[in-house]
């Protein structure tokens, strides 16, 4: 629609509850892409009350199809698009579906794979057969991010010696195996008892900042989740969140969470997130580098899916210490 002199598209905003009664539609959505006009697009009933992946070729490295958009798109999360991840859901909420749809989907792809689940591996040593490494407590996460960071500042030095400013500028037989770093209940890394804990909590939130920062350019990818995610947690968890592009957000047991997750990006946005109920299990509020947000659902992944999954692939996890070079041949490994 073509805005009248005078016209803002908050005026149509105001209007958006209206025109869902008054047309009987799920739900009319405003966007404004251009000067001067706005999109009204108008849902007849929710897709993601059962989500169907539609079909679709194989994807490309770093990109996971992991359910459905409110619009009926398939709801990708792409790593080269937003290289890092904040993913938030209470108990029960689906956020540990998303991430099994998410491994699913990475595991037949050439990425390696690392995992930081502090509540002793629970959660993602379903994978642990496609994980080139599973983090079980602090002290393991504190010296596996450190070994990251080492990693990371070697591919570094190696786009600094060729001359290219990524990993993917770099010629095949040189460019490194991206990597994909998925921390589960990250609130854990950050609670301290005694006054040994500080020291080691600082060295975890140096290190997951330092593979925010420098990570997107040398493919090391982080996927953030936890159940609550709030500022109480400390400056470096506010200085992780501000380098993390991706955000999903599930129903959460807390504002702070919610506002953690999508406050700093759109409020209409933190306000869906907030009204997401019970009942609608799997169902986030997602939101990328362009700004806009949407509601998503992922498809239902059971924990047997993911083990096989992880199982079948398992040979496709590089071995730590030391990643494979691209040009080494690994049996079903494409790009």
């Amino acid at each position: 629609m073509r805005l009248h002199p005078g016209q803002v598209p908050e005026h149509f905003l105001s209007a958006v509850e209206a025109l869902t009664h008054a047309w009987r539609v799920h739900a009319v959505r405003l966007s404004s892409g251009e000067r001067g006009f706005v999109t009204l697009s108008a849902l007849a009933w929710d897709p993601l009350t059962a989500p169907v992946l539609p079909y679709r070729l194989k994807d490309r490295l770093l990109r996971a199809v992991v359910g459905l958009l409110e619009d009926g798109r398939a709801w990708a999360i792409d790593f080269r698009r937003a290289p890092h991840w904040l993913i938030v859901g209470a108990t029960r909420s689906g956020k540990s579906t998303l991430i099994a749809s998410l491994v699913k989907e990475l595991a037949p792809q050439r990425v390696a794979l690392f995992g930081i689940d502090l509540k002793g591996g629970m959660e993602l040593s379903l994978f642990e057969d496609r994980l080139s490494a599973l983090a079980s407590t602090r002290t393991e996460a504190a010296q596996l991010l450190a070994e990251l960071v080492a990693e990371t500042e070697a591919r570094m030095q190696l786009c600094r010696s060729a001359g290219a400013r990524s990993i993917w500028d770099l010629p095949a037989k040189l460019r490194k195996v991206p990597v994909v770093v998925i921390v589960d209940e990250v609130a854990e890394l950050y609670l301290m008892a005694t006054r040994e804990d500080k020291a080691e909590v600082g060295e975890i939130s140096t290190n997951l900042l330092r593979l925010a920062q420098l990570g997107a350019a040398l493919g090391v990818h982080l996927v953030i989740a936890g159940q609550r995610v709030g500022s109480d947690l400390g400056p470096g968890v506010t200085a992780l969140r501000a380098q993390l592009a991706g955000r999903v957000c599930h129903r959460v047991s807390d504002a702070g969470t919610a506002e953690m997750a999508l406050g700093d990006l759109n409020k209409d946005a933190l306000g869906a997130a907030q009204r997401i109920t019970l009942a609608e299990q799997g169902v986030a509020i997602t939101a990328d580098t362009d700004g806009q947000w949407i509601r998503a659902r992922s498809v239902h992944v059971t924990p047997e899916q993911a083990r096989r999954a992880a199982g079948k692939y398992a040979r496709l996890a590089p071995t730590w210490p030391g990643l494979r070079t691209a040009d080494e041949p690994t049996e079903g490994v494409y790009l």
